[in-house]
């Protein structure tokens, strides 16, 4: 069986059930059912995995089926550190309260699908475990709706039934913050004791939510909600973290995943391709999407956005590289760029490498630094085995980000390769960033046990390109440990979609988003003919502080729609909105 069987049910259910699962008349509530469909549909376990393909339609990703209709790595654009395109002036404080929000409708039609399964699963007849593995799932994609409208808005409405429209539930109050993130863990502990492990799932399954999708997916939700809270004070901050640091240790101690390493120092780059699961083989030696991905392929994907592998077999597709990569719609800015160490394991100020200021082309910046630097943006004339082609550099007046960027890919306008929503790195940081924030200190062993394994396989297991961390390296060079582990997450997870996310759980974004976003040092004789860009200090500016505005009273949370204001007169707005 292919996966393409697997995953064309997302596609292919029959239209009634459909409209069953997905069609509303508004964000909290659908028109009524078709018990004609319910009597058609819901007899056995094949209906239920059918109707779970529906959820993972709502999965992020790189086109804009992503639920907030934008590509996710574009979720950077709100942070300091890319720059492009923004549907809403998050990072600029130029944000209105909406009147109607994607996010907000998407999630909860979200819920709402994953609330009939749930429901529905009652009558079903077949295996109870195999009843329970899809029960399973439609819990974990409840609880990842409620954690993304959670971190976008705080406290929301919770809603664990189905609606129909006399429902008391309908118009409801905002449930309490810890509320909802108590239930979001219930789901995830669920949807971890019934979901196969990723070594069970047939090879057709891959993708499909497993135990350790669970796990590290609820060490996610566990850091941001424990970091959220310790910065602000709030009493949870303790339990928070103490869950984030046992679920990613779970995921670690019972070894089912581990870091991509079968292109040796290149392996970074390679995650992001479609060799990142070419059954151990350095290179493809056909252009164009991978046929083979399956877990014993890549160990470090966990939970994965497929888009298929060609255009006979499709789930979906994007065009992220053309669309959004080629036309700079995301692009890295001198902040992130900054934070790349240099091969001693020092940053700007303290490395006897460091070249900033005195940069004698765009090229001179990238000599020294971090292997992740020239694996996640370009600095000259790339070979791209792959494809067997090269990548022209063109210095230009912005960076060029590399993930996910393909040259066939580009060529053709339209990309099979996947997105990874949440990947084993993740995981590793997850576990080093709860047990710093717990005890305000990290021993060696766990750093060796996350930090620098990511390390090694960046450099290929070669220190002298990227020293390891450890505490006598902190204290000996004037160092601060809580400053080094959120930089290998920025680094790491760079164009990721979490920058925004990160600097709003370290409630840094006061000080970080206010200030002059700028691109790289601009030389006239690399851009000849072109016109002067704007500069600031001899770097490109691309957006002046006085157009940076970020109200600490305000922006750390998101507005409620004003649509969903009026039409439930129970609903309160956000503060100062």
């Amino acid at each position: 069986m292919t996966r393409k069987y697997i995953f064309k049910g997302i596609f292919n259910i029959t239209l009634s059930v459909m409209i069953l699962l997905a069609g509303c008349s508004k964000s909290l509530d659908l028109s009524p059912e078709s018990q004609l469909a319910d009597n058609n549909f819901w007899k056995n376990t094949s209906d239920l995995s059918q109707a779970c393909n529906y959820l993972y339609t709502f999965l992020n990703g790189l086109g804009s089926d992503d639920p907030s209709g934008l590509p996710a790595p574009l979720q950077d654009n709100y942070s300091d550190k890319t720059f492009g395109d923004r549907s809403v002036g998050f990072g600029d404080g130029s944000s209105v309260a909406p009147a109607t929000s994607n996010e907000w409708t998407n999630y909860y039609k979200l819920i709402r699908a994953a609330n009939n399964i749930i429901e529905k699963s009652v009558g079903v007849s077949g295996d109870a475990a195999t009843i329970s593995r899809y029960v399973g799932e439609a819990r974990f994609f409840r609880g990842i709706a409620y954690f993304e409208l959670v971190k976008r808005f705080g406290d929301v409405p919770y809603i664990n039934r189905t609606l129909t429209t006399s429902d008391s539930l309908l118009y409801t109050v905002r449930t309490a913050r810890q509320t909802v993130i108590d239930s979001v863990y219930q789901d995830l502990d669920f949807a971890a004791a019934n979901c196969p492990q990723p070594n069970a799932l047939a090879a057709a399954e891959y993708g499909r939510i497993t135990r350790t999708a669970a796990l590290a997916y609820k060490s996610r939700v566990a850091l941001f909600e424990g970091t959220w809270d310790k910065f602000r004070s709030i009493s949870t901050a303790t339990v928070n973290l103490q869950i984030a640091a046992n679920a990613a240790n779970t995921v670690i101690t019972e070894g089912k995943h581990a870091l991509y390493t079968s292109q040796g120092a290149e392996s970074y780059f390679y995650e992001f391709q479609y060799d990142g699961g070419a059954n151990g083989n350095p290179i493809q030696t056909v252009p164009g999407p991978e046929t083979n991905y399956t877990y014993t392929t890549n160990k470090e994907n966990i939970i994965v956005k497929l888009y298929g592998q060609n255009i006979s077999n499709t789930i979906a597709s994007h065009n992220f590289g053309r669309a959004y990569l080629d036309q700079a719609h995301i692009a890295p800015t001198k902040a992130i760029m900054d934070m790349y160490l240099y091969k001693d394991g020092l940053p700007q100020g303290k490395s006897a490498f460091d070249s900033s200021g005195s940069e004698t082309s765009t090229l001179t910046e990238f000599r020294n630094r971090d292997p992740r630097m020239t694996m996640s943006v370009y600095n000259s004339t790339m070979i791209t085995p792959s494809v067997g082609g090269l990548i022209q550099y063109i210095p230009g007046i912005t960076y060029r980000y590399r993930k996910y960027w393909i040259v066939s890919d580009w060529t053709s306008n339209i990309s099979f390769v996947n997105f990874n929503v949440l990947r084993y790195a993740e995981v590793l940081l997850n576990y080093a960033e709860a047990k710093f924030e717990l005890d305000g200190t990290i021993s060696d062993a766990d750093l060796n046990l996350t930090i620098n394994i990511i390390r090694n396989r960046a450099t290929g297991n070669d220190p002298s390109k990227l020293p390891l961390l450890t505490n006598a390296f902190i204290s000996t060079n004037g160092l601060d440990m809580r400053t080094e582990i959120r930089r290998e997450r920025s680094i790491e997870l760079a164009f990721e979609g979490q920058a925004y996310w990160d600097v709003l759980r370290w409630k840094v974004a006061e000080t970080l988003l206010p200030q002059a976003v700028q691109g790289r040092k601009y030389f006239a004789a690399e851009n000849p003919g072109g016109t002067t860009p704007n500069l600031l200090n001899g770097y490109v500016l691309l957006e002046a502080a006085s157009f940076r505005k970020f109200n600490a009273s305000r922006d750390y949370l998101w507005a409620l729609p004003t649509k969903e204001l009026a039409l439930n007169d129970k609903l309160t707005q956000n503060p100062n909105w």
